[in-house]
């Protein structure tokens, strides 16, 4: 490891082209200059050529400078990522599902048209690969169906999701008969979202395992289109079925009291968020609020930064 004085030492005489305007600008003695690059030169060899008036960087120490600067360059970003004073620029790391994915995703792009110096990065995944990911600190806030039960996991509450028993427009559901006759679009949690909500809308049902599959997608964004296209129906969350461009072609059947699903906000326990994400956090909390969807039971927690 090389002395970070040296180093220093170099880049300033490198910089002002002679040992004496070195020494003046780092309070030196010349001597202590001259030892410091003698040191340097013990272990790399030959860093210039010393003249009368001037000093010429050998190869050798066009490397070091080189060096120096990437250096110099790392510790600023090492800096950055560590500065928790700016909450406005920097990364926000966010793993969520992918039906309230879709409806948080635009509101992150819109802060960060807002505020230049964020950069968002966002991924679609089920619980178990977003658990994973926040604590193996690849991100750093993720959103989860069921609350984690480990101790290196901070939760709250933070969405609640409705589940919807979507049918193509044209369609009436009244009874169980309905339902066989469309088929189910499943997808990789349709069969323990529809047991719930038909469950409730169909007691004593013979169970979803009994309807016909008429076809199945795992991109939530592409569930609703064969729903769409009269192919069949399906239980989807409302985020989900908010975001589907063609809402004319699909309808929404009335189940009666709502089953609705509590999304978890997760990050590590062993550290505070960071002041960016606080602030986003705060910003997400204020407009899912104004459509109604934040949990009531996480309203007003520690996840939100003040003056959001």
């Amino acid at each position: 490891m090389l002395n970070p004085q040296w180093l220093k030492t170099f880049v300033a005489l490198a910089e002002c082209g002679g040992f004496t305007r070195a020494a003046d600008r780092l309070g030196l003695t010349q001597a202590a200059v001259s030892q410091h690059v003698r040191h340097l030169e013990e272990r790399l060899g030959l860093l210039l050529i010393r003249r009368p008036r001037q000093i010429e960087l050998t190869p050798s120490g066009t490397a070091l400078l080189d060096y120096c600067k990437e250096i110099e360059q790392a510790d600023r970003r090492l800096k950055a990522r560590l500065s928790n004073a700016d909450a406005h620029r920097g990364e926000i790391s966010l793993i969520t599902p992918g039906s309230v994915g879709l409806v948080l995703y635009p509101v992150l792009l819109e802060l960060q048209q807002a505020n230049r110096g964020l950069v968002v990065r966002h991924r679609f995944a089920p619980d178990p690969e977003t658990l994973d990911a926040v604590l193996r600190k690849q991100y750093e806030l993720g959103l989860v169906t069921l609350r984690p039960d480990d101790p290196r996991i901070v939760a709250e509450s933070f969405i609640e999701e409705p589940l919807e028993l979507v049918v193509p427009a044209g369609e009436a559901v009244e009874r169980w008969g309905d339902l066989q006759r469309l088929g189910f679009i499943d997808h990789p949690d349709g069969q323990a979202m529809a047991t719930r909500l038909l469950a409730r809308r169909f007691p004593g049902n013979p169970g979803v395992r009994s309807l016909p599959c008429r076809g199945f997608s795992n991109q939530v964004a592409l569930i609703l289109e064969p729903v769409a296209r009269g192919l069949g129906f399906t239980v989807i969350p409302r985020h989900a079925r908010q975001a589907f461009a063609r809402s004319d072609a699909i309808r929404v059947v009335e189940c009666g009291v709502p089953v609705v699903d509590t999304l978890w906000l997760i990050h590590r326990a062993e550290w505070p968020l960071s002041a960016r994400a606080a602030f986003v956090v705060g910003h997400l909390r204020k407009r899912m609020l104004s459509h109604g969807m934040v949990s009531r039971r996480g309203r007003g927690n520690g996840f939100t930064s003040p003056g959001t």
